[in-house]
């Protein structure tokens, strides 16, 4: 049992349902000190949010979705014209 402990949190529901349902903001306890009005802080967790989502979305480089069998292919193109060029040489 935890005693003493209030925290304010902001429960964002995902922009992008397919891999998150919801996300929650630990809110600062400086922020309600500062002035800042509850409207603000909702908007800006609701940017990270989406932010994050659209962020990790880019990262999905092409090398990274070729399937095995196109390692092996470029493995072997690059065999070969390592093989190549060491043929030239000698």
């Amino acid at each position: 049992m935890v005693k003493g402990v209030t925290r304010r949190v902001i429960v964002v529901k995902s922009p992008d349902p397919r891999y998150f349902e919801e996300a929650i903001f630990i809110v600062k306890e400086d922020v309600s000190l500062s002035g800042v009005n509850a409207g603000d802080v909702l908007k800006e967790a609701q940017a990270v949010a989406s932010g994050f989502v659209r962020g990790r979305a880019k990262k999905h480089k092409l090398w990274k979705r070729l399937p095995s069998l196109g390692y092996l292919a470029a493995g072997a193109a690059f065999a070969a014209i390592v093989m190549t060029l060491l043929g030239f040489l000698l």
